[in-house]
């Protein structure tokens, strides 16, 4: 089986520091001769970090909007494009400051090439200044902070030299009072290297339905492949009962009532069916937190039994 795409999601607040570690990575992937590509997301018309990304590395920029919410299809686009005409390792994707980790992680998770990546992680670097000045933050920046840090699954804490050592341990323990599960580490222009980072292994299971599955990051995605169409009483029961940390599902399905393919949406409780035209592989991306992979395997398995 072909070895998936790494994806790498940098998080973190406006100035936290992103560009600056993305700058670090990129020349330790270059060391380690890894075929990179970068996707710079930018609020504004014009990308003024690109210039960081050498030449020979693909570069894709989602400009004037935010990947999170109203530019998932350009990215979806971006990463099928780097897919079909690239041969890369990883793919790096630097996010606005405002971008919510958990909608990003959606974004990418197309049903159309979800078992083509291997999300490796989200990186969310935090300014130690902003951060103790938070209250100065509206209260829906502030949330957005929060979510930042809570979806991690490494945490740099940047700019740190100016902090006293009891400052800095206050810190630690603030930040991990919101993330108990992701690795802190206090940093200095964001200077890390690829090995502290790479803590989280990859643990990769092939069978006839599961594309990947990750024990360890926070956030996971897993893809599950039918071979035949389902009961749709028995999905919309199952829907009912599934658990929380479930958090959106997408994918192409077809119903034993209907000759018809469906695009399936689900986020925030709403499920959403919508004929397709055309014939697609009927792939269900499941993304939430702490999935319990085995188990959502077992039970994609006894709905597709159900018709046998």
């Amino acid at each position: 089986m072909k070895k998936k795409i790494d994806i790498i999601i940098l998080s973190g607040f406006l100035g936290s520091g992103k560009t600056t570690l993305l700058t670090n990575l990129l020349q330790q992937e270059k060391q380690l001769n890894r075929k990179v590509a970068v996707i710079m997301n930018e609020l504004g018309k014009i990308s003024i970090d690109s210039q960081v990304v050498p030449d020979n590395t693909p570069l894709k920029e989602l400009l004037n909007g935010c990947v999170c919410c109203t530019m998932q299809g350009q990215l979806e686009a971006q990463l099928q494009e780097l897919l079909l005409t690239q041969n890369i390792d990883v793919i790096y994707i630097e996010t606005t400051g405002v971008a919510h980790p958990i909608e990003v992680v959606d974004a990418c998770m197309s049903p159309i090439f979800a078992d083509k990546l291997a999300i490796q992680g989200i990186i969310t670097i935090v300014d130690s200044k902003r951060w103790f000045d938070r209250d100065k933050l509206s209260p829906q920046m502030q949330q957005l902070l929060y979510e930042q840090i809570r979806h991690a699954d490494t945490l740099l804490l940047n700019k740190t030299d100016h902090l006293t050592d009891a400052e800095q341990a206050n810190l630690i323990f603030s930040i991990q009072a919101y993330n108990t599960h992701a690795t802190c580490l206090l940093t200095t222009f964001a200077n890390i290297s690829l090995q502290q980072i790479q803590a989280v292994p990859k643990n990769n299971r092939i069978s006839k339905q599961t594309t990947h599955v990750q024990h360890d990051l926070k956030v996971k995605s897993y893809v599950y492949q039918f071979m035949q169409p389902l009961d749709i009483d028995a999905f919309e029961n199952w829907l009912r009962e599934m658990p929380e940390t479930i958090l959106r599902i997408k994918g192409y399905l077809k119903f034993t009532h209907s000759e018809s393919m469906f695009l399936f949406q689900y986020s925030y409780g709403m499920p959403i069916y919508m004929k397709e035209p055309v014939q697609m592989p009927m792939n269900l991306v499941f993304i939430g937190e702490n999935l319990n992979t085995s188990w959502l395997e077992n039970e994609m398995i006894k709905l597709e039994q159900k018709n046998l």
